[in-house]
């Protein structure tokens, strides 16, 4: 890459101000789509999805445990694997501390539709304590587009309770789930940022997080994602 040129404090400071004059622009402009994504319409879920967890079967209510809103990370898994997609482990690694988003009402989980069997063991491996339940063999991943005729969507949904109803309020895919990886958010302010304008695809150095430096590791195929209509 071509380096930023070396210049004075005074000189720096003067370039960093006129930029942070653009960056001003794409906050406001972030704050303008927050407001307007939180009066989408909602749809209400009839359906009585049933799910299984460590502690049995639960409905998409039960997730809530008794908060007021529900995100949900649709985390892609082919059954019969023994590990999960990459780029959705990136995110779940990213989630940090529930207890910030518990105080704000608001529980998060992770569904994938395979057997609970197939991932209890990568969650264990991967030490993630949010919950995890399986939508396998229920009509969730179907109706949510997340599983096509093409495949599965990686993304990310949220669902708002009045009482026992249950509201679909949001649902984003594709490269919009990159603010979910925190540590893009550090890489973007470094000189070097995600250092991916080299590779062929974005994710090609993406790795599970215990398997950087294993030559023998899986790296996301060209395909790993079927691509969805809710792109970003």
């Amino acid at each position: 890459m071509n380096q930023p040129k070396v210049v004075s404090r005074q000189e720096w400071l003067a370039a960093r101000r006129a930029l942070l004059e653009k960056e001003k622009e794409v906050t406001k402009a972030r704050d303008d789509i927050l407001r307007e994504r939180q009066q989408l319409p909602m749809v209400k879920v009839e359906k009585p999805y049933v799910f299984q967890s460590q502690d049995g079967e639960l409905s998409l209510l039960d997730m809530f445990e008794g908060r007021r809103q529900l995100i949900v990370r649709h985390f892609m898994w082919v059954p019969g694997e023994d590990e999960g997609c990459i780029g959705c482990s990136m995110q779940a690694d990213s989630v940090g501390e529930l207890a910030h988003m518990w105080a704000r009402d608001t529980t998060f989980v992770m569904i994938s539709n395979a057997p609970l069997s197939d991932f209890e063991p990568f969650k264990k491996r991967m030490g993630w304590g949010m919950p995890w339940y399986s939508s396998y063999g229920s009509d969730f991943n179907r109706d949510y587009e997340i599983t096509t005729d093409l495949g599965e969507s990686p993304g990310v949904s949220s669902f708002y309770r009045e009482g026992d109803d249950v509201f679909h309020t949001y649902s984003i895919f594709d490269r919009g789930g990159d603010i979910f990886k925190s540590f893009y958010n550090y890489l973007d302010v470094t000189v070097l940022g995600r250092q991916e304008d080299q590779l062929e695809h974005p994710w090609d150095w993406w790795r599970h997080k215990d398997r950087y430096g294993d030559e023998d590791a899986p790296v996301p195929g060209d395909n790993w994602w079927n691509g969805t209509k809710f792109q970003s």
